[in-house]
């Protein structure tokens, strides 16, 4: 394809990986805490997005690209992809917990049951949580549900994909990445 007798060439999608410190915000704009995006030495940073936000409390694995079809297919309800926490919990775990979890909990002001989810214990206060859905504030909320609180929470891992940089860093995706993360379009 050529325009005003040059040639056109498609640009080529961006795909990285980033650990997000607390107190940044995963959005372009908030008048609150600065943007993971600004962590970001790229050009075009304006064509950026994040896929799968964290609160500017929680640290840990994000995902920003430019590829929106990319990021709507890895976010979506239907793709039920993994997601991996590390949780610091206020009191210690209940007993019951890990049972409670894997049958779906109902969340405050809702009237539907998470799916289920698989909480590995580590010790009293630490347990990672994998998910395959992102309802607003879902593991601040599931804890709530069985009578705990959140300390902390990071996210180390989205489907196979393992945090592997230090916080505030980033890295490009390689393409088996991206694949491996991709979903067939339903």
């Amino acid at each position: 394809v050529t325009l005003d007798g040059e040639t056109l060439r498609p640009r080529k999608l961006r795909y990285f990986l980033l650990h997000k410190p607390t107190d940044m915000i995963c959005s372009n704009i908030d008048e609150k805490y600065p943007s993971v995006l600004n962590l970001l030495d790229v050009d075009r940073l304006s064509e950026l997005h994040i896929a799968g936000r964290l609160d500017a409390d929680t640290t840990g694995l994000v995902l920003v690209t430019d590829d929106g079809h990319w990021s709507f297919n890895l976010t979506s309800p239907k793709n039920r992809c993994e997601k991996v926490y590390k949780v610091l919990l206020s009191r210690p775990i209940s007993s019951d917990a890990t049972q409670r979890f894997l049958e779906g909990v109902l969340l405050q002001g809702e009237t539907k049951l998470t799916l289920p989810a698989t909480l590995d214990i580590i010790d009293p206060y630490n347990v990672l949580l994998t998910l395959t859905e992102g309802r607003f504030h879902q593991v601040k909320r599931m804890f709530a549900a069985i009578g705990n609180r959140v300390k902390s929470l990071h996210r180390q891992q989205i489907g196979d994909l393992e945090l592997d940089v230090e916080v505030g860093h980033w890295r490009s995706l390689t393409q088996a990445e991206v694949e491996g993360l991709s979903v067939n379009d339903q």
